[in-house]
């Protein structure tokens, strides 16, 4: 005999929204309920209200409340940590359907290094606007690591650095090699030399940037052969060749900075060496499965018809 149908009826727990992570992720960045909702353009109310109700949901106690604000429980750190995941797959997914049905459209975040910024910005940023007019490029200036860091954590899509990088989630794109060039004052012994070599460095102090940039490292790998001494430490390489005009030393310097008007009006010498000293690659790099990685390769190839070959 056949028995009648049994209905069987599923109950989904109650889940978080968006909205409630999205407060919850305020609340964690600025320490304090107004603040958090000032930051959110809600009411404190209103932000403290969907803090309890995201609490309910998951049974458990996410925030400390105290008169000098609010701090995070042990279980909402580890709830915070989910919570900016999930508030980057949903953006990564409003922009893959944006990139879907109209590349290059809106904002689009890109790093540069300083080394590189002042120099092939203002050549490469017209000709972006013009050839994408509905791109809204924002921009941010970093070194290389914290570049890198907001790449993984999405709040950059893509970066102009100096190559080589390697990261297992980090991918790259070369573009354009960048020769270096000796910098010198006209009356130093280095700027009658020809046929000019690292293993002519040797004996000369050689003014360096700071720790932290990545060209620092490429011109100490490049003047091995030299044995450069690194005297001195620059925060820009605008204030590098102030150093090697008041006779401090002799540096190093990107073609692209020199072609880009970096020691015009110095009085300064700057030579290249022979063979030439390939010092870096510019490249773009991006995050691994990142939604805009097409985006960030159409832009790199835009860029790379800017830099000589």
């Amino acid at each position: 005999m056949l028995q009648p149908d049994i209905g069987i009826i599923y109950i989904m727990s109650a889940l978080p929204t968006l909205r409630q992570l999205q407060f919850l992720i305020a609340l964690a960045d600025n320490g304090s309920f107004s603040r958090a909702a000032e930051a959110s353009h809600v009411t404190q109310p209103t932000l403290s209200a969907a803090i309890k109700e995201l609490e309910a949901i998951l049974g458990v106690l996410l925030v400390e409340r105290g008169a000098r604000g609010a701090v995070l429980t042990p279980a909402g750190e580890t709830v915070l940590v989910r919570a900016r995941t999930v508030m980057t797959e949903a953006e990564d997914l409003v922009t893959a359907a944006q990139a879907a049905g109209e590349p290059l459209t809106g904002p689009f975040k890109l790093g540069v290094i300083p080394t590189i910024a002042p120099f092939l910005l203002p050549k490469v940023l017209p000709a972006l606007r013009q050839s994408y007019s509905e791109l809204q490029l924002y921009l941010r200036e970093d070194l290389t690591e914290r570049l890198m860091d907001a790449l993984r954590e999405r709040r950059l899509d893509a970066a102009l650095i100096a190559l080589p990088y390697e990261s297992a989630m980090i991918e790259t794109r070369a573009l354009a090699s960048d020769e270096f060039l000796l910098c010198c004052p006209p009356d130093h012994p280095l700027a009658e030399v020809k046929d000019l070599n690292a293993a002519d460095l040797k004996s000369e102090p050689m003014l360096l940037l700071e720790d932290g940039h990545c060209l620092r490292d490429h011109v100490l790998s490049a003047c091995t052969a030299g044995r450069a001494r690194a005297d001195f430490a620059a925060t820009s390489l605008h204030t590098l060749v102030q150093m090697v005009k008041s006779g401090l030393g002799v540096t190093l310097v990107p073609r692209m900075a020199v072609d880009a008007g970096l020691i015009d009006q110095l009085d300064l010498v700057v030579k290249p060496f022979d063979p030439p000293m390939i010092g870096r690659e510019i490249g773009i790099a991006w995050r691994r499965g990142s939604a805009r990685a097409d985006e960030a390769r159409v832009i790199g190839d835009a860029i790379k018809t800017l830099l000589p070959a």
